[in-house]
């Protein structure tokens, strides 16, 4: 079983910015990609940014130039900088963990972005 933990959402002026962290635990395989999905209101789940290890990321385009993932393998984090946020960002951001055998999600964390 593997356990996230989010953190970093919280409430920002448009075009401000937040970090958003995410830790793994639990039966980790080394091979794994991790990411961030998110939820706008009204919206279903969408992807916005997944990198695996020493992978190129991939990024939805509504946040290219904007947000960068980053990941630190050795404490199984993986991180989500988000720099000129529109209101249209805000959402509730999940981070996402995927192997050959299955995936996992975190509870989600709430990001607000005020115009």
């Amino acid at each position: 079983q593997v356990q996230l933990v989010e953190s970093g959402g919280g409430l920002v002026q448009a075009g401000g910015s937040l970090r958003l962290s995410c830790v793994a635990s639990g039966s980790i395989f080394r091979l794994n990609v991790m990411g961030w999905y998110r939820q706008r209101p009204g919206k279903q789940r969408e992807l916005v940014a997944v990198t695996s290890n020493g992978g190129r990321p991939n990024y939805a385009d509504s946040v290219k130039g904007r947000f960068t993932i980053s990941r630190d393998n050795a404490k199984n984090t993986v991180f989500l900088q988000m720099n000129s946020l529109k209101s249209e960002d805000t959402a509730v951001y999940y981070c996402n963990y995927r192997t050959d055998w299955g995936e996992h999600w975190g509870q989600g964390t709430q990001v607000t972005v005020s115009s």
